[in-house]
């Protein structure tokens, strides 16, 4: 099981009993204008920082009664995660227990609510349903979870069948996040509800198949691609062929799509784009995809082929994204090799406020 949440839980209680914050009523401030200022009580501390999907804030300031406090913003309406850094040391919010779901270390939830409902809000519409998977996988020898969304009326509708979308999450992330923190099911309900995207089941997994290694490490690069391939084997021969068993999946290319996010992007944009003879619609969100040329050889082996089997190819970044490079180059080669796709550069860096909004635009291309 997965007991990161709980444990989550556990660490802001025991923080907030035995840490000096017990003296502010609240560690964040959202004022009219959608500023936030930050707290953390550290009396003995000599500097305390925040920073989180908004970027770092400037060096926070101690009052007279060891409060440090920072404001920030305005801040674009939205759901951010962050995280306080005490004397270099990292460190929860112990009055807030809103956590993100992710694979190592750990970051509070801040929501920056608009004056109206956003996309990624709950709204007073049909709700679809959000399933837990434990499953055996043969690649990895190990077991995994997954998360299957299934839109508003799946039940009462069995005798239909469903498109399916594959949807990754980033480096850092689990299964959980695209639900708990990306708001996916609540982005579907409401695009569904809205006419603007037709009912799918949507698949999540967890992106990881082997231990993490820092960046930096020697060993990232092996690491990265036995992650890789211990994914695709797992992707293709256990996760995919438990969705078609146990949900009312359409199992033809046309009613597959795939999609990820910055770690997520490189293997759905692979995988996809490898295999189109599983995928008809593939797309990529900040992919870290640094070596197209020989990440997509089977790909480019074929282009015409693949511009007859391609329904859909989309992927989208941030311009403030420190991956905007690697995009621009997979669309310059796509163009040079007259591959037809869309490359969209949205305003953002590589951060969750910027990926809600980008399946929110690729969720109504799909399956039309």
């Amino acid at each position: 099981r997965n007991y990161s949440a709980t444990i989550m839980k556990l660490i802001a209680l025991a923080l907030l009993l035995a840490s000096p914050l017990l003296a502010l009523d609240s560690s964040i401030e959202v004022h009219p204008d959608r500023t936030v200022t930050f707290r953390y009580a550290a009396p003995k501390a000599t500097e305390v920082s925040v920073s989180g999907d908004f970027g770092k804030a400037g060096p926070m300031t101690k009052d007279d009664s060891g409060a440090w406090s920072v404001t920030v913003g305005p801040l674009v309406p939205n759901l951010y995660s962050y995280t306080f850094s005490v004397d270099g040391k990292t460190v929860a919010d112990p009055l807030n227990g809103r956590f993100k779901p992710q694979r190592t270390g750990f970051s509070n939830v801040l929501n920056i609510p608009d004056d109206k409902p956003s996309v990624w809000d709950r709204q007073s519409v049909g709700h679809g349903t959000v399933h837990l998977h434990e499953y055996d996988s043969k690649a990895t020898g190990s077991v995994r979870r997954l998360r299957v969304y299934t839109p508003p009326g799946y039940d009462a509708v069995r005798t239909s069948v469903y498109p399916v979308l594959i949807l990754l999450h980033g480096s850092g992330d689990n299964e959980a996040t695209w639900t708990e923190f990306g708001r996916a099911q609540d982005i579907l309900d409401n695009l569904i509800a809205q006419g603007k995207a037709v009912p799918m089941i949507i698949a999540m997994l967890d992106g990881h198949t082997v231990p993490p290694v820092p960046r930096d490490s020697p060993k990232a690069p092996e690491v990265r691609a036995k992650n890789a391939a211990n994914f695709e084997r797992d992707l293709l021969g256990d996760a995919l062929p438990l969705i078609d068993a146990t949900y009312s999946t359409r199992t033809d290319r046309e009613g597959r799509a795939i999609i990820g996010l910055s770690m997520g992007g490189n293997q759905s944009l692979t995988i996809g784009l490898n295999h189109m003879d599983l995928f008809a619609s593939v797309g990529g969100m900040s992919s870290a995809i640094r070596e197209p040329d020989t990440q997509l050889a089977p790909f480019w082996k074929d282009v015409t082929r693949a511009n007859s089997q391609l329904k859909l190819l989309w992927f989208a970044c941030g311009k403030d994204d420190f991956l905007l490079a690697d995009n621009q180059k997979l669309d310059a080669l796509l163009t040079e090799k007259n591959v037809k796709h869309t490359y969209v550069t949205t305003d953002g860096a590589h951060s969750w406020p910027v990926w809600r909004r980008h399946l929110a635009q690729f969720a109504p291309l799909l399956f039309r």
